[in-house]
């Protein structure tokens, strides 16, 4: 079954925030109103908590491993529609530490903490990566797939 975006072409949402627990818990507020301003809670309730989660992990790595003192993080939510991959929710985190970046883990040891955080990201995001950002930042994305390609018409 596919349902449409209720929204023709809706507006990317970029926020800067404060790279502190507090920073992270608005950053998860602020994905749930934009997504919820999309109707994606309604029309696509699986991806909607998938977002929510990749959004929640992503902004907890920005301002643990992204952190530099006085400088923030950004969110960047999108969705766009192609024919070769129908309409796809984009989620970007960019923090100021380029030089460390996001590496998916090989072995989980079962009473850790930490560590889980990009193997979920990996298990619900159709794709994820990095981009580096000018000077010395990176962009952390991940993208979920909300609707099929449009069928080819038969001729």
């Amino acid at each position: 079954m596919t349902t449409e975006i209720p929204l023709d072409r809706p507006r990317p949402h970029t926020t800067t925030l404060p790279a502190t627990p507090k920073g992270a818990a608005t950053c998860r507020r602020l994905a749930r109103r934009q997504l919820t301003i999309w109707g994606l809670n309604s029309t696509h309730t699986e991806p909607f908590y998938s977002a929510l989660l990749v959004v929640a992990e992503l902004a907890a790595n920005a301002i643990t491993h992204g952190r530099v003192p006085g400088r923030g993080f950004e969110l960047h939510l999108s969705l766009t529609t192609t024919a070769r991959r129908g309409t796809t929710l984009r989620i970007e985190i960019s923090d100021p530490r380029g030089d460390r970046l996001p590496v998916l883990p090989t072995v989980h040891l079962p009473n850790a903490q930490s560590g889980r955080g990009l193997t979920l990201i990996d298990a619900l995001a159709d794709r994820w990566g990095t981009i580096p950002r000018s000077p010395n930042s990176k962009t952390v994305w991940a993208e979920l797939d909300l609707t099929a390609p449009a069928a080819p018409d038969a001729a």
